[in-house]
């Protein structure tokens, strides 16, 4: 009951979380297009960019609508339509999509601890992302190596959520380990 109790808190936890965010950029104030603080270059609010706002959460949510009305199953697993048997164990168990790079890093360690502690660590390890940049400029066009780390970044997220996606066997065994080893570094 406490994952379904989680999985019952995270969609409120994620609201708040924007909330948050809709707070600080109304006292920060958004980038300006090539990333300095200085009011100069700052893009002065229209009703054109509110209007495409409105225009981009509507048309998410009439996705949204369709996917959540018209093909409910699109995105879930066959497996979760098996019949339950708990004398088996599953042959390849797998949580939800968001946590496969953590579940990738937890099976990358042989040792169970140090693999549960990892996984947290993964996941702690994203909070503390914004807090690490104090560069003068916010935007990363006149910073490659910043760009450089960005892209690295996305690439080895995306190779440990493939990693974690698949079966433990020999060949994805060494790359979820390298994967997660470049993922602390």
């Amino acid at each position: 009951t406490r994952f379904f109790s989680l999985h019952f808190l995270f969609p409120f936890i994620l609201a708040i979380l924007v909330v948050v965010h809709l707070i600080y950029l109304h006292i920060e104030g958004s980038n300006s297009p090539v990333g300095s603080k200085t009011p100069v270059d700052d893009v002065v609010f229209h009703v054109y960019y509110t209007s495409k706002d409105w225009y981009g959460i509507v048309v998410t949510l009439m996705l949204l609508s369709v996917i959540v009305y018209l093909m409910p199953n699109l995105l879930g697993d066959p497996e979760n339509f098996i019949q339950a048997n708990s004398l088996v164990t599953p042959v390849h168990i797998q949580p939800e999509w968001y946590f496969l790079f953590a579940y990738a890093i937890l099976r990358s360690i042989p040792n169970k601890f140090g693999g549960v502690v990892s996984m947290f660590f993964s996941i702690l390890i994203l909070f503390f992302f914004p807090l690490l940049h104090r560069s003068w400029l916010r935007g990363l066009p006149f910073r490659p190596f910043g760009r450089m780390a960005f892209w690295s970044f996305i690439v080895n997220f995306v190779l440990l959520t493939w990693i974690g996606s698949l079966v433990v066997e020999e060949p994805f065994i060494i790359i979820g380990q390298l994967v997660a080893l470049y993922y602390f570094f």
